[in-house]
């Protein structure tokens, strides 16, 4: 009987803290993974093994290598930099010449800078915008020929905030970049749906307490969630109807809270019997309007200008 092939998940954002957990569990749940980010390292057998997961020590090559020595899983290390299409194209046709295919991709590259537009350097938001939004982007239109030859089946999980307006304080350039990546999860799901693509589904995931990673140094352990509640919940997201996933912007909390039934958090404390303050509203705006349906004067700038 010949077996099922395995499923392939491509985690970008991959080397530490988050991602690094993300790819793991994935593994774990069948998948073969490829561990994607800018860092790699040649092992010399002088560093401690596994390496500390929120350390530059831990990269994509000590990530496969612990999804394959220490899980028993199938992994694969492959470099990119978002911030060069040419970069993203290597990792794409790199993994489908090895692999063969790409089921799911968790986009978790971030450049973060919290501050105030007067004290974030033009030079800084730049770097935000290339990496964050720009960066997805660039992977979305490389992968869609890739999703077209599969027969449009795929999941794509992207890591940015559901949309609202307390998210902008203190953080504007970063904002920027991150809500601009939940309204491509929006616009994209909305493209899909109406393309009859049934079987794809595009959803953003941010944490609704603080998580344990590079991003979270500093903050008391008392306040910290495990990076496990932002793998189940993705894993769960995986699971779950592409009609009740395509286009959603939630948080891990939430998600399983109302999708797998889960009450008590106090597992996923860093310490034991802390509770981990909430950083995100208990509620979201309903984004969508009265006129949501009514689609004005449809217009396709492509085909404007093929008429030129």
């Amino acid at each position: 009987m010949t077996q099922p092939t395995p499923k392939v998940a491509l985690v970008i954002g991959a080397s530490r803290g988050i991602g690094r957990q993300v790819a793991i569990d994935l593994s774990k749940a069948g998948y073969t993974v490829v561990v994607s980010a800018k860092s790699t390292s040649d092992d010399d057998g002088t560093k401690s093994f596994p390496p500390d997961p929120n350390s530059r020590d831990s990269t994509i090559t000590t990530v496969a290598r612990e999804i394959t020595e220490l899980h028993g899983g199938k992994a694969l290390a492959i470099p990119v930099d978002v911030q060069h299409i040419e970069s993203i194209e290597a990792l794409i046709s790199t993994t489908i010449s090895k692999l063969g295919h790409i089921d799911t991709v968790i986009y978790n590259s971030g450049a973060i800078w919290w501050g105030p537009v007067s004290t974030t350097p033009l030079k800084r938001f730049q770097l935000l915008q290339r990496i964050n939004p720009e960066g997805l982007y660039k992977l979305i239109q490389t992968l869609l020929p890739v999703f077209e030859s599969q027969g449009w089946c795929a999941r794509v999980v992207v890591v940015s905030p559901p949309i609202y307006s307390r998210f902008f304080r203190g953080k504007t350039a970063y904002a920027i970049g991150k809500v601009g990546m939940s309204v491509l999860t929006k616009g994209l799901a909305m493209e899909w749906e109406a393309q009859g693509r049934k079987e794809m589904a595009i959803t953003s995931i941010w944490p609704a307490a603080a998580i344990r990673s590079g991003a979270t140094e500093g903050v008391e352990l008392r306040d910290l969630r495990s990076p496990t509640i932002f793998s189940d919940a993705i894993l769960a997201m995986l699971e779950a109807p592409t009609k009740v996933v395509n286009g959603l912007l939630d948080t891990d909390e939430d998600f399983l809270r109302r999708h797998k039934g889960v009450t008590d958090f106090s597992g996923y404390a860093l310490v034991p019997g802390s509770t981990p303050r909430r950083i995100m509203p208990a509620e979201f705006p309903d984004l969508t309007v009265k006129e949501q349906d009514d689609e004005g004067d449809k217009r396709d700038s492509a085909n404007l200008r093929a008429k030129l």
